[in-house]
């Protein structure tokens, strides 16, 4: 029987569900928060975990490219608000010229004064989205996109087909800009910079998008999306499972992540909705005609990666019914922002899987093999050692 030790000493590829429901838990703290310092310890959380565990595979390197995306969103909220954005009353930074508009833009203004406090908003709300972008970045640098196929359920078969495609766009993107800014290089031509940026960027989505059309070509090719006959009366039935499932996943999620809403709206609907959806899924696996070949375990690490995801979420949940006022603070003075415990400690229980998860197989040796020692023994010998062969007579 596997055990935390055994599957800790063993090198070998963490489930991808698992890392993608631990990325999920980060990603509903991200979003049901704007406290900037929960935030920045999600982003320190997520960053610890993916410089521990991920391999040295070309598409794990994908979280240096989301959080990379996500200061340009933080740049571009905080100037959308500085330009176009209401002034919330308070400290009066600086003042742009104010430029006038037309009455049918009424409520909308051009420059004026700007307010510490629109740009402190600003800067939160571009620091949340960023913090969600870096947890799916996360998930994109841990899991390999290629297994998501093998885990997804019999049931989404086609839709996990289209899921892997999609998700492998980001890593196959983050792999054609190295290889293309090598080739640049190697050639004299810039590769950094505004104009190497552009200059790369139409042969990087050429390359995406051609490596995604034949992976789903190659798929279609060998006979995804085969189908069993089963009775109208369990497709009758799995129908309404999966969409009473469906809807009352949505309304729990949607619970869980509005604050105001009631309570019953949140984890009771989210449960009942898994519990139909999980029925449903396997009703519906019974048409799906597949063979899997080496699947990925699920063992004592798995288990612990999801737990440490959920631990977050639900020191996020503690906070919100106890102190709702911590997740959603003044944002100024800044020296003056509340931290959560139960949230804070809930978050730091996410960097769990940094140690009790085994570490990813290396694809590339560390250092390529030195001829050197072969080579002098071979040169040693022939000078030690006559010379034993025996001339050929005829």
């Amino acid at each position: 029987m596997p055990t935390l030790r055994t599957d800790r000493l063993v090198p070998r590829n963490l489930h991808p569900g698992a890392w993608w429901l631990w990325a999920i838990g980060l990603t509903a703290v991200a979003s049901r928060s704007r406290n900037p310092l929960l935030l920045l310890l999600v982003l320190a959380v997520a960053g610890y975990v993916v410089s521990a565990r991920r391999s040295d595979a070309p598409w794990a390197r994908a979280f240096t490219v989301f959080l990379k995306i996500g200061l340009v969103v933080i740049v571009i909220r905080t100037v959308a608000q500085v330009v176009l954005g209401n002034p919330i009353d308070g400290q009066v930074l600086f003042t742009l010229p104010e430029l006038p508009l037309p009455d049918w833009a009424a409520g909308v203004t051009f420059g004026g004064p700007v307010t510490a406090p629109s740009v402190a908003a600003a800067v939160t709300d571009g620091l949340r989205l960023a913090t969600v972008l870096a947890c799916i970045g996360a998930a994109n640098a841990l899991a390999n996109p290629k297994r998501l196929l093998a885990a997804m359920p019999a049931a989404l078969y086609e839709i996990g087909v289209a899921l892997v495609v999609a998700l492998s766009f980001a890593p196959s993107l983050v792999t054609s800009v190295q290889r293309i800014r090598a080739a640049r290089r190697l050639r004299g031509r810039p590769d950094r910079g505004v104009r190497g940026m552009i200059t790369v960027a139409m042969p990087v989505l050429e390359d995406a998008l051609e490596r995604s059309l034949a992976l789903a070509a190659a798929m279609d090719s060998r006979g995804y999306g085969r189908r069993a006959e089963v009775p109208a009366t369990t497709r009758r039935t799995t129908s309404m499972l999966l969409l009473g499932g469906l809807i009352g996943i949505s309304l729990g999620v949607y619970g869980l992540l509005d604050a105001t809403g009631p309570a019953w709206l949140g984890i009771p609907v989210l449960l009942l909705g898994v519990v139909m959806a999980t029925g449903g899924l396997a009703l519906a696996g019974r048409r799906a005609v597949r063979s899997r070949y080496r699947p990925d375990p699920w063992s004592v690490p798995e288990w612990l990666t999801t737990a440490a995801g959920a631990a977050a979420v639900s020191g996020v949940a503690v906070t919100g019914l106890r102190d709702a006022a911590a997740l959603n603070p003044d944002l100024l003075p800044l020296m003056g922002l509340p931290l959560p415990v139960a949230a804070a400690l809930g978050i730091l229980v996410a960097a769990v899987p940094a140690w009790v998860t085994p570490r990813p197989p290396r694809t590339t040796p560390t250092s390529p093999p030195d001829p050197r020692p072969a080579a002098t023994s071979t040169l040693t010998q022939s000078i030690d050692e006559p010379d034993r062969t025996t001339p050929v007579t005829t």
